[in-house]
């Protein structure tokens, strides 16, 4: 890694940082979270109550479509 280009790096993060929504900022900040922070793994009972729960999620209507994304992210 070239050391003389992190500040470059750095001023340039933080130029488009301040850009960003709050929520721009919260989903990008959970990217940058798992690149630094080792995930545990977890079983297979937890993998699948956590995809028993999405799918309940859904039947609950608690959802968005591809609409309402591509509206949503017009307004970023």
């Amino acid at each position: 890694m070239n050391t003389m280009a992190a500040p470059s790096l750095d001023s340039e993060f933080n130029r488009y940082w301040s850009l960003l929504t709050p929520v721009q900022k919260e989903s990008l900040l959970s990217v940058i979270k798992s690149f630094v922070i080792p995930r545990e793994r977890i079983s297979i009972e937890q993998y699948n109550k956590k995809i028993d729960e999405a799918i309940a999620r859904v039947e609950a209507g608690e959802f968005y479509t591809q609409e309402e994304v591509e509206k949503m992210s017009k307004e970023w």
